[in-house]
Formats: C-alpha cells, sequence, structure tokens
C-alpha cells in the first residue's frame, strides 16, 4: 500500500490550479476543441475548458485506477 503525504481533502469545493502546459500539448488541445467545434456545428471552445472534462474521463476509465480504488475502499 503507497504511504501518501497527503491526507484527503475535506470538501468539494472547486480548486484553482495553475499549470504550464508544453506549447505541443496546447497546440493539440486548441486543434482537439476546433475539431470538437466542428463536429457540433459550433465554433470551437476554449481549449482550456476541455482538461477538466478530459482529466475526468480519463481517471473514470482507467481501470487500474479503478481496481487499486477499490482495493482501498476494502
Amino acid at each position: 500500500m503507497a504511504k501518501l503525504k497527503l491526507a484527503p481533502i475535506a470538501d468539494d469545493k472547486p480548486v484553482k490550479v495553475s499549470v504550464e502546459l508544453p506549447a505541443r500539448l496546447h497546440r493539440d488541445l486548441t486543434r482537439y476543441a476546433e475539431i470538437l467545434g466542428g463536429e457540433a456545428g459550433r465554433p470551437s471552445a476554449d481549449p482550456l475548458r476541455l482538461i477538466v472534462p478530459m482529466l475526468e474521463r480519463f481517471i473514470a476509465t482507467d481501470r487500474g485506477f479503478a481496481k487499486a480504488k477499490q482495493e482501498r475502499k476494502a
């Protein structure tokens, strides 16, 4: 079992995070937003607004994480 240095976060208030993205990743996010907007028949979204849904989707579909999370509940 991993020994984490942080205690669980007590509340679900949104947390503002500042992060530097590599230029290549920002270009890919921008292009993704353009493609997503085009498929929906809308103007392209702000690429930064894609980060939260992408992280949520990544975590929700990561089988290794889901398994570890279940093991720690028990």
